[in-house]
């Protein structure tokens, strides 16, 4: 019998298990990037909604790329209300609060509408649910880009635009934790979805390169492509998504199951109450460690949640909102991620108008360009998961990286005016100190907090708990843009000086949960298992 080629050998070397993980990882991947591809392409336009002004023989030669003069032939006829300092309402004095309040507009929504969009993910078919935002995505963010083939110049519609676009999005973050975090267990998360993570970063090049080759010539094609992307992925997460291992009889990778079983399913068992036996067994030092009120005596085992049983006891209760703050550890890493995310977005949304501004580059140009933060938040995401995978603490890996990501951030104001090099290597550099944070707390953490012991065995809060810290991070994700907006007449320097202030009380709040991780043996995020059992 002749042996079997390498590439078989290689393919039935894994099993249907894993082949099955191995898709879902990639499919949750690529949905989420193209919810970040659609978000990236406003920072690119900025540059094209408003532009310095020119005097009338300076005005004609309007495309950016000299390549794409070429392609057009002639340049491009002004539209009404068109200036040539970009694109009304836009064109005036006011243009950055104006182009803040796009971003915060986009942003508040979100954020308020993550509150709402776990809490009802928990209840619906992940799915569907998830469908149905990226289908709605899709619409308004291509319905922005319109705005340019209709000549529309009303503040108002793309604010509005940007408002339900904000909150179609919230479908999307905690129906692909809670998805990933089914398929995957607490071996080596961090690693695993610190590569997972790095869709963000993905989908921000990706749609800057997107936006980018359309924004000096048709800048609403900038956004109606990447609408139709986000659309298409929708119809692919309805047919492929599979939310859960049970739903193809794949075994589940869930190490702490309760002492019974719901009539042979492999939903866990809620508890009605805690066993008078229970109660006086003492607790394991992980649990002690988690549960620790001043560093020394443990709080009673009465602050465990224990979720109310479902109807007739025959399908898992989701957790409440209060119920999932009582999580210990959600409060702190809530708060630490508003300010991580108000400078991650703050990035996000006005890099390339500073690229520009600094370096004297065009919109495509800058925008291309900015990619390189994101390049750099893909090795901080990988990084920050690998190391608190390896010293088992989440918290400590975060403080690391936001402290050295504020000296960082003031290096990078004064060596980024020194020329392209020093920029694009202070992007790298800033990228990854300043996205690792935001990247574990928003994967691994939320996954850990999400499945944590005190819930008694109930995985089934993962979707409120990560739209908590999400909802709250994005409360910072609004902020930051804002401000910039507001703080950027008055010098680009005062930017960054916000900016580092956030960093700060980023570290801030999480100082509490780093005393708690190096004073106990275990990690404080959850019940992953130590290396050796991997």
């Amino acid at each position: 019998m002749a042996r079997l080629p390498a590439g078989i050998r290689f393919i039935v070397s894994f099993s249907r298990d894993q082949w099955y993980r191995a898709f879902i990882f990639i499919l949750t991947f690529l949905l989420y990037a193209s919810f970040h591809l659609s978000r990236k392409p406003i920072s690119i336009v900025k540059g094209e909604l408003h532009k310095q002004c020119t005097s009338g023989d300076e005005a004609e030669p309007r495309l950016s790329s000299q390549s794409n003069s070429e392609a057009q032939g002639s340049p491009r006829q002004l539209l009404d209300n068109e200036t040539d300092c970009g694109w009304a309402p836009f064109d005036k004095n006011n243009y950055q609060q104006l182009l803040g309040a796009l971003d915060y507009s986009f942003l508040c929504a979100y954020a308020i509408g993550m509150y709402l969009s776990g809490i009802i993910g928990e209840r619906l078919p992940i799915r569907y649910y998830l469908t149905f935002g990226m289908l709605a995505s899709g619409a308004f963010t291509a319905l922005f880009g319109l705005g340019y083939f209709y000549n529309i110049h009303s503040l108002g519609f793309y604010v509005v635009t940007q408002i339900i676009n904000g909150l179609v999005q919230t479908t999307g973050w905690p129906s692909v934790v809670t998805c990933l975090g089914n398929w995957f267990g607490k071996g080596r998360r961090g690693l695993i979805m610190g590569v997972w993570n790095s869709h963000t970063s993905v989908g921000n090049i990706l749609g800057s390169l997107i936006a980018g080759y359309w924004v000096s010539t048709c800048w609403g094609l900038s956004f109606i492509v990447p609408g139709a992307i986000v659309a298409a992925m929708g119809i692919v997460c309805f047919l492929f998504l599979i939310e859960h291992p049970k739903d193809i009889r794949c075994s589940t990778t869930l190490s702490t199951l309760s002492k019974g079983y719901e009539n042979g399913t492999n939903r866990f068992r809620i508890q009605k109450q805690i066993l008078h036996s229970e109660k006086n067994r003492p607790l394991d030092p992980e649990m002690q460690c988690l549960l620790l009120s001043d560093g020394k005596n443990a709080l009673h085992p009465s602050h465990v949640v224990v979720l109310p049983p479902g109807d007739g006891g025959s399908s898992t209760a989701a957790i409440s909102f209060t119920g999932a703050l009582r999580i210990p550890g959600v409060i702190e890493f809530s708060l630490c991620l508003l300010f991580a995310k108000l400078v991650s977005y703050t990035f996000l949304f006005w890099l390339p108008l500073y690229i520009t501004s600094v370096d004297h580059l065009d919109a495509q140009k800058a925008g291309e360009l900015s990619t390189l933060f994101d390049v750099g938040g893909i090795f901080g995401g990988i990084l920050a998961g690998v190391i608190s995978d390896r010293l088992e603490k989440r918290a400590s890996t975060c403080g690391l990286m936001l402290l050295l990501a504020a000296p960082t951030l003031y290096v990078f104001s004064s060596v980024s005016k020194m020329g392209l090099e020093a920029t694009v290597a202070m992007l790298l550099l800033s990228g990854a100190l300043v996205s690792g944070p935001y990247a574990l707390i928003t994967t691994a953490v939320s996954a850990d907090l999400g499945t944590h012991k005190s819930l008694k065995g109930n995985s089934h809060a993962l979707s409120t708990v990560t739209a908590i810290i999400d909802g709250t991070g994005s409360v910072g994700a609004a902020l930051g843009p804002l401000l910039a907006g507001l703080i950027s007449p008055s010098g680009w320097t005062n930017v960054f000086y916000m900016l580092m202030v956030a960093d700060a009380c980023a570290l801030l709040f999480l100082i509490r949960l780093i005393h708690k991780e190096l004073s106990c043996p275990g990690p404080v995020t959850g019940n992953q298992a130590p290396l050796k059992e991997h």
